[in-house]
């Protein structure tokens, strides 16, 4: 293993436990056990394991059923969806290549995430929302599609909703509210600006930031961060991606929530025991647990 590609060492174990608000056990290397013991091993004592197809988000139920310190959402993640409507002749997704399905093949998968939703493991509908990065205008009606219906579910079920924005702030917002936000809505992985953090904050909008907030580039990711109340935001891994400096690049894991957290801290003003205890409070409030 080059040393690129090896694992980050364990940063210092935080005083105040925190939960990852955001991350994929099923895309790392290792197994849960080995997973979650070496996050607990640095304070990070839950995890929310984060459903993006089908297949992950049964995976994810029966995880979160299976351990005290995972809790499930399940989804089809904004770039599933055009692939179930319109195909997905390059196997990109982790179901493998398939044939088009069209509305009616989008309509049954909806009807099972559902019915994963009522799961009492389940506390979260997501990660859906838009992406206009990967998926080009002709998924949009797709995309926009599956969103108005998570939010129904989320609402419905009374889960938390987990949004994924990729450059699709203001149709995100703008769809939010025609459908009527749930009660907790929690932007993943955070991505707009301080101007789009105080729309956030206005409508209660939780805006969970990941390892991004730490890279040179990202000063409007940081400028959000010092927007955001202390009470609406969490941290997240989105692990096995996003891992934070200075280990941009390497495979990222629960028990790098550490150094994102300290990170969070100093631009936010607060100490790292001020902001744990907060994220803390605020990812069991967002998913109720």
């Amino acid at each position: 293993m080059s040393p690129k590609d090896a694992p980050p060492p364990l940063p210092e174990p935080l005083r105040i436990p925190v939960a990852d608000s955001h991350t994929h056990l099923d895309m790392q290397d290792g197994t849960v056990e080995q997973g979650l013991a070496k996050a607990a091993s640095v304070g990070v004592t839950t995890v929310v394991q984060v459903g993006c197809d089908l297949k992950g988000s049964q995976w994810a139920a029966d995880t979160a059923a299976a351990y005290e310190s995972v809790h499930a959402t399940v989804a089809l993640h904004p770039n599933e969806a055009p692939r179930i409507v319109h195909g997905d002749p390059d196997g990109w997704s982790r179901q493998g290549a398939r044939q088009p399905l069209g509305d009616a093949g989008l309509d049954e998968a909806l009807a099972e995430i559902d019915r994963l939703a009522a799961l009492p493991q389940v506390k979260g509908v997501g990660e859906t929302g838009l992406d206009y990065f990967r998926t080009g205008p002709e998924g949009k009606a797709a995309q926009e599609k599956s969103f108005r219906a998570h939010i129904e579910i989320a609402k419905r079920h009374g889960k938390a909703l987990v949004i994924h924005d990729r450059e699709a702030h203001a149709d995100v917002l703008r769809i939010l509210k025609e459908e009527g936000a749930p009660e907790r809505t929690v932007f993943h992985c955070y991505s707009g600006d301080a101007a789009m953090a105080q729309v956030c904050a206005q409508n209660g909008y939780f805006m969970s930031f990941a390892g991004n907030v730490t890279f040179k580039n990202a000063q409007h990711l940081r400028d959000a961060l010092v927007a955001a109340p202390l009470e609406l935001v969490l941290v997240e891994t989105d692990a096995p991606f996003l891992t934070p400096a200075p280990w941009r690049g390497r495979p990222n894991a629960p028990y790098l929530i550490p150094v994102t957290l300290r990170a969070m801290a100093l631009v936010a003003g607060v100490t790292e025991d001020v902001l744990a205890a907060a994220v803390s409070a605020n990812t069991a409030r967002a998913f109720d647990y």
